[in-house]
């Protein structure tokens, strides 16, 4: 038996709750996976898993050899690393979460950098606005907007995202101009709800101090950022939508900008991963790279007031901050 390979099926079973999500993960059979998890119970003389039908769970003495695993297979990794990092160049599959409207406007155009950068690396961008459990689904990291609640994860603050309330011109034409938040209720707007709850976001707007939260009517509520953009562009009612989106569609006219003195609070955005999964060179030097990209973007950018408290560059920047769900 590798006992190496050993501890680190044993590690990916726990994290993922089951044999089969963690043979799919590391690209073994099921049955291999079996195989090396009992021959380490059998060497330690120790069960360390609770099997049934439909679960996977540790038992008291696995808890205990899980959290010693985890040291040493990173420990292992980081003497590799500092061995071979000037030498070589990261490389492996890296799978990562990002928000549909972020992935199409700002990560995607960039990724010809990011290959430039790392050719060894094979990058598996899921683009989605429905939270995914990250060890759940085999993600090494992702990049969440809003507050964060989920204290499994570690994050690093990148930078804001802002948004714009506007809408097309035949909609302005058919039903004008609101010159007050309160003017919305008598609007046709489009309402964007969560893909895990199903609620409704409320509308929030500040001005000067003053700030408003509106539930607003609506005949059409969507969960994904482009085809909400695109809804607007179609005339079918008022939005409000991050800026990066909806920037082109300004300047061309294509969109008009209402209550321009308003604005609604902006949104943190972090690069996450789960805390007991070893950050490998290839989620390091992808997580380096998405906080440049933010940086020199002046939409995203963090702002003074943001960089008050400025954050360390990984691996030193380890709060445990939380997710929207």
């Amino acid at each position: 038996m590798n006992k190496f390979q050993a501890m680190e099926v044993f590690v990916h079973v726990v994290d993922c709750g089951s044999f089969t999500r963690a043979a799919e993960m590391l690209q073994l059979p099921k049955a291999t996976v079996s195989t090396l998890v009992q021959a380490l119970e059998t060497s330690l003389a120790s069960k360390l898993l609770h099997r049934t039908t439909r679960h996977v769970s540790v038992t008291s003495d696995g808890a205990a050899y899980y959290e010693r695993c985890i040291r040493i297979l990173s420990d292992v990794r980081d003497a590799e690393e500092s061995l071979s990092r000037h030498r070589f160049s990261p490389s492996g599959r890296l799978r990562v979460d990002t928000p549909t409207g972020l992935a199409s406007e700002i990560l995607i155009p960039a990724l010809p950098d990011f290959f430039e950068r790392y050719p060894d690396i094979t990058l598996e961008l899921g683009s989605t606005d429905r939270p995914v459990d990250l060890v759940e689904e085999g993600v090494d990291c992702a990049v969440r907007g809003g507050e964060l609640v989920d204290t499994s994860l570690i994050a690093r603050r990148l930078g804001v995202i802002n948004f714009v309330t506007c809408a097309a011109p035949s909609y302005v034409a058919r039903y004008g101009v609101p010159t007050h938040p309160s003017d919305l209720e008598r609007h046709r707007c489009i309402n964007y709800f969560s893909a895990k709850s199903g609620k409704i976001s409320g509308w929030e707007f500040n001005r000067d101090g003053e700030r408003i939260e509106v539930a607003l009517p609506g005949a059409l509520a969507l969960n994904d950022s482009n085809s909400y953009v695109k809804a607007g562009l179609a005339g079918l009612g008022v939005i409000s939508m991050t800026d990066y989106l909806l920037n082109e569609h300004l300047a061309t006219g294509a969109m008009v900008r209402l209550l321009p003195e308003w604005r609604s609070d902006p949104l943190p955005v972090h690069v996450v991963y789960p805390q007991n999964r070893h950050l490998s060179a290839k989620v390091r030097v992808f997580v380096e790279w998405v906080a440049e990209l933010f940086a020199n973007n002046p939409h995203l950018r963090l702002q003074p007031a943001d960089t008050a408290a400025p954050v360390p560059p990984l691996p030193a920047d380890a709060a445990r901050m939380a997710q929207r769900g």
